[in-house]
């Protein structure tokens, strides 16, 4: 869990993502789209990426992929992340974390 905090402790967006998901892809996209660089770490691809997803789980996250931390906090997965969007709230938070400067 400390590790789990420490990726994403210093960065204004994190995505945990896996190749293999394609609500992972359409996150990544969306986020993308905004012009926003996110830090990606790509489950499936990098060491210890199962103990990642399980102190994901353990934070609560299903399914494990896509999470989403903007500011240090936990958003959550896709669903999370598109009501914040259609609600339109993810792009002030997006600014307020310094992801964004619009």
């Amino acid at each position: 869990m400390a590790n789990l905090q420490k990726m994403i402790s210093d960065k204004s967006v994190v995505i945990f993502s896996k190749n293999s998901c394609c609500m992972s892809h359409t996150i990544k996209t969306l986020f993308f789209d905004f012009g926003v660089n996110p830090t990606i770490y790509e489950l499936d691809e990098i060491n210890r990426g199962k103990e990642i997803e399980q102190a994901l789980a353990q934070l609560g996250c299903s399914p494990t992929v896509p999470v989403v931390f903007i500011g240090g906090q936990l958003v959550g997965g896709a669903n999370q992340v598109m009501s914040l969007h259609l609600n339109r709230s993810l792009l002030p938070m997006l600014k307020r974390a310094g992801a964004l400067w619009l």
